[in-house]
């Protein structure tokens, strides 16, 4: 079993912090989205991954070389952005016959993992929403199976979105499928998309069976970003010790990187603060704070501030991105 991870896209909805990381790279209660996503993974069993890299792409194969070398790492570059299907279909000659487990490099997921891979066939994972317009969309019978998909459909038909994992055990089929699509041009909201494919695949007679995820936490934009945070610290028991920092009040659930310099502050609840960040007399609630930032005489609150940033001043919510340096008095 291989592991394929697209994590080629600009993350568009996460600038100005895009500009400069992968969003897959973002901080999220103690990891990176991508840590979260390979150590799930790895735990299941998975060795070897398969990373579809473009916008950033040396900032996401030096990350994994350095933080993941336990992992036997293939880097695919898709050079021109046409989609999740057209980014799978570069691994081809990776992949060859073997099963796959696809799962995009800005989700994080729960499920049990463990069945997913110990079950036979091909599958794919699923959620209840409110939205349905806004994902890839199953249609599922009574027996569980999936007798149709469709991206992001004017009408639904159902309101089971696809997550973003897909276990495939038909990958010639696969590969054959995204090349007809691909060849004939058959784009969907300007994109080559899995999710035609898988429905080539269900036409040629591939049985998908859909399994439900337990949480489902999203990192593509800022206020969903924030809410996941708060969620994974809440799950992790994470909270902080306040006895090595003069004068600090910590509210957990709190994440503190390590070399961090605390002073006459309150943290949290709901906070994840980078490594070496310098923190004097502010206040810090539900917020992502990046890496070696300098907080002083500010109150921050539902904020997302990227790395190298310096702010000063009062109260405000914010996204700021990486280098950056703000003086609010």
């Amino acid at each position: 079993m291989k592991a394929i991870i697209p994590v080629a896209g600009t993350g568009t909805k996460l600038r100005p912090h895009s500009y400069t990381q992968p969003k897959a790279l973002i901080p999220v209660a103690n990891k990176t989205v991508l840590s979260i996503i390979i150590d799930q993974l790895k735990e299941a069993g998975i060795d070897e991954f398969i990373f579809i890299i473009g916008y950033l792409g040396d900032k996401i194969y030096h990350y994994v070389k350095d933080k993941h070398s336990d992992i036997v790492a293939h880097f695919v570059s898709q050079e021109d952005r046409k989609g999740v299907g057209h980014a799978i279909s570069l691994a081809r000659d990776l992949v060859k016959d073997d099963e796959i487990l696809i799962t995009l490099g800005d989700t994080i997921c729960e499920y049990d993992i463990n069945e997913v891979l110990r079950s036979s066939g091909s599958l794919i994972g699923v959620r209840k929403v409110d939205n349905p317009k806004d994902f890839g969309v199953a249609e599922i019978d009574d027996s569980g199976f999936i007798e149709s998909v469709i991206e992001k459909p004017n009408i639904p038909k159902s309101n089971m979105a696809m997550v973003g994992i897909y276990k495939i055990t038909e990958t010639n089929i696969l590969f054959e499928c995204l090349e007809y699509n691909i060849s004939g041009g058959l784009l969907t909201h300007g994109e080559f998309n899995i999710t035609d494919a898988i429905d080539c695949m269900i036409e040629k007679g591939v049985k998908f069976r859909s399994f439900k995820v337990d949480n489902w936490f999203d990192a593509g934009n800022k206020d969903t970003l924030l809410k996941s945070n708060a969620t994974l610290l809440r799950k992790s028991g994470i909270e902080g010790d306040a006895s090595q920092y003069q004068n600090t009040v910590i509210i957990p659930p709190v994440s503190i990187g390590v070399g961090c310099s605390i002073e006459n502050s309150i943290i949290g609840p709901n906070v994840t603060l980078g490594e070496y960040t310098k923190m004097t007399q502010s206040i810090v609630k539900n917020s992502i704070v990046g890496a070696y930032c300098t907080l002083y005489d500010i109150v921050l609150e539902d904020s997302l501030i990227g790395s190298d940033t310096s702010l000063k001043g009062e109260k405000r919510s914010l996204n700021i991105g990486d280098n950056t340096s703000i003086d609010l008095g």
